[in-house]
């Protein structure tokens, strides 16, 4: 038996969520939330190639909020199966042996279950080695889950035990703290961003959003491409200091957003009837990091025509895209990552970046309700990411 946190089906809840939880403060560790600390049977191996591992640290997300709070689409529906334990920015340690890695062995997760860890014939896309396009999410050896953390089988790192398929797991550079290696995940995501980004040599660069997706995003951009400028929209005025120190070469409120882009890439700004204002001309690509209507809505009103905006935040609500029709923009989504070379390069970005302090919060998890309030706010708070330690859990 181990301690969780569980997600489960409650319409009532989830209607609720939806409604409030976004404005009132407390709703979503108050009765509106449908999750639950409760004590549960370990998840089982489903298949050879499959370990238990025994988290340590476990981030708290973006999406896993969004879900939290009923802002996730219905679309996402048919893609997990309930009751399932969130959790998916993980660093732990083995409890067996899986294939060439030893009992004992720290690793973090890639929680992609593709067809590797279904024991299905690989797709196309799997086959390509684009584990995070998989189209066999719903079949083979565990429930429905596109990811760790959605799917009822698996457990997630809101508790005690989960399972993971060899194909799923990175051993831990000797050295690398648990505090880094927990960031290995999002900071993958990061650098599938960056790629997506496809940013032209010395070309503008907007990131919309200055949480840990934007501030990530932020850093990959300046590390791993030839952009320019990078302009980051940040609320908070630690995010503005971490923007500055992962390579932003300005910093815009949200309401600068136009007028700054325009000062900035010598773009027409126009200004239409009970409608938000936009550029003619703009920065080459820009890349939401929130998910929101108003920050993808920003992105699409200041990238130049022909340009690129990639959408990095989990979307929840739609966009006016006139835009995207009428300056013939590029819209490219940057879902998880590729596995291998991003996890090569975000452990990389782990060692030497100056991360120390983005973890400003840890919790065990029977102070879960105090965990998800601090990262809830945790922009106004000056912290980046909020992680439960599973090591004061038990």
């Amino acid at each position: 038996m181990m301690l969780a946190l569980e997600m489960y089906r409650s319409l009532p809840r989830y209607i609720a969520a939806r409604a409030m939880g976004g404005r009132i403060p407390g709703i979503l560790t108050g009765p509106a939330a449908p999750v639950r600390l409760v004590t549960r049977d370990e998840p089982r191996l489903a298949a050879p190639g499959w370990a238990r591992v025994k988290p340590v640290l476990s981030g708290i997300c973006g999406s896993d909020l969004g879900a939290l709070f009923g802002q996730t689409s219905h679309y996402f529906s048919a893609l997990v199966s309930m009751p399932f334990v969130p959790g998916h920015e993980v660093v732990g340690v083995l409890q067996d042996d899986c294939d060439d890695l030893p009992k004992g062995t720290r690793v973090v997760l890639d929680p992609v279950l593709s067809c590797a860890a279904r024991g299905v014939e690989r797709c196309e896309s799997c086959a390509s080695g684009q584990t995070n396009r998989c189209d066999r999410i719903t079949v083979g050896h565990v429930s429905p889950g596109l990811q760790t953390g959605y799917c009822a089988d698996t457990g997630g790192g809101w508790g005690g035990v989960l399972v993971a398929h060899r194909s799923q797991l990175h051993a831990v550079p000797e050295g690398l703290s648990d505090e880094r290696a927990v960031l290995v995940e999002p900071l993958a995501c990061a650098v599938h961003t960056a790629q997506r980004a496809e940013v032209p040599d010395g070309g503008s660069v907007l990131v919309s959003g200055a949480g840990a997706v934007g501030l990530f995003a932020t850093l990959a951009l300046r590390e791993l491409t030839n952009a320019g400028r990078i302009s980051v929209v940040a609320k908070h005025p630690r995010q503005r200091e971490l923007a500055k120190a992962f390579g932003a070469s300005d910093i815009v409120a949200p309401d600068e957003v136009p007028a700054r882009v325009r000062r900035a890439t010598q773009a027409f700004r126009l200004a239409p009837e009970r409608s938000a204002e936009f550029l003619l001309g703009g920065v080459d690509v820009a890349v939401d990091a929130v998910g929101s209507k108003d920050s993808l809505g920003t992105a699409l009103r200041v990238t130049k025509a022909g340009g690129r905006v990639v959408v990095s935040g989990m979307p929840s609500t739609g966009a006016d895209l006139s835009p995207v029709w009428f300056r013939e923009l590029t819209v490219a989504g940057s879902y998880a990552s590729r596995g291998g070379d991003a996890f090569d390069k975000a452990f990389d970005l782990a060692a030497s970046a100056s991360l120390d302090g983005v973890v400003g919060g840890r919790y065990p998890l029977y102070r879960w309700r105090e965990a998800l309030d601090h990262a809830h706010s945790a922009g106004r708070l000056g912290t980046v990411k909020v992680a439960f330690d599973l090591r004061s859990s038990r």
